[in-house]
């Protein structure tokens, strides 16, 4: 049933000890769908598909990831492994009453959604990764040349400061779609005062301090959750070669790919996202 007020509203959420930013919109009694950004974005990234769900009939949910924006954002490099954000994620379902609830990622969202998806699937009823990739492909890539180059920026935020010194141009460069209207000016204001809070640019890069300094190896288990990749071909940090052969590890997956769009796909190609997301979360 299509909600009376799909207006978005705010709260905090603790969970997983650390304080969350949520914004949210449907019907209460609406199928969960957690939306989860990535860098350098925060819970705007959604703000297009925010309003076609809600009148689908789904209860969305956009939080800011820890560290981003409005949420908390806990000191030293630790509090940032993927163990825990996925942690976050999983929690954050059960403070908002739901055992289980759809998941979509995208970029670092997508990663997190990856990772809970695979360590704890019992709480994912539909998974949807855009421009995100899965692990192991992302582990076989980085043995080519063409892939390391496009993951210059992962080794540049190594260095100390300098990265949190640069962040605001680079965020002005990395958030340029295939479409000129894929950020608007007072949208990319808000981005710029939502990099510009206290400690939000080193939580921001801890991300990716994390996942280097971390690793990852090992084999992958096989993903039972159905699942929707959305994949914008003329990404300039992942290869397209990133959305092929995921069969291996994801038997089942629906992949579908945009051909004009950049790594930010659900700008880009925001009606046909909108209608994939809504097909594939319906069940249909």
């Amino acid at each position: 049933m299509p909600p009376t007020d799909p207006a978005p509203r705010s709260r905090h959420v603790v969970t997983n000890g650390v304080r969350l930013h949520v914004v949210e919109t449907g019907p209460e009694d609406g199928p969960p769908i957690l939306l989860l950004h990535g860098f350098p974005e925060y819970w705007e990234a959604w703000t297009r598909q925010l309003g076609p769900l809600a009148r689908a009939g789904f209860r969305v949910f956009a939080p800011d990831l820890r560290g981003y924006n409005l949420s908390e954002k806990p000191l030293g490099t630790d509090a940032y492994r993927v163990s825990l954000l996925q942690a976050d994620v999983a929690g954050l379902i059960r403070a908002l009453g739901y055992e289980r609830a759809h998941v979509v990622g995208h970029d670092w969202g997508g990663i997190i959604a990856w990772a809970l998806a695979l360590r704890q699937p019992q709480v994912i009823e539909r998974l949807v990764i855009l421009n995100a990739p899965h692990p192991a492909a992302y582990r076989r890539a980085l043995r080519t040349p063409a892939q390391w180059g496009r993951s210059w920026y992962v080794l540049y935020f190594q260095l100390p400061w300098l990265p949190e010194r640069t962040l605001r141009r680079f965020g002005r460069w990395a958030l340029r779609g295939a479409n000129p209207q894929a950020y608007l000016p007072a949208e990319r204001r808000r981005y710029e005062e939502a990099w510009a809070r206290p400690g939000a640019a080193t939580a921001m890069l801890n991300y990716y301090r994390a996942m280097t300094l971390r690793g990852s190896g090992g084999s992958v288990p096989p993903l039972r959750v159905p699942t929707l990749v959305l994949w914008g071909e003329r990404d300039a940090a992942l290869l397209p070669e990133l959305a092929q052969g995921l069969e291996e590890w994801v038997p089942g997956v629906r992949v579908v790919r945009f051909a004009r769009a950049s790594h930010w796909v659900m700008r880009d190609e925001t009606i046909r996202v909108n209608n994939h997301l809504m097909e594939f979360l319906s069940g249909r």
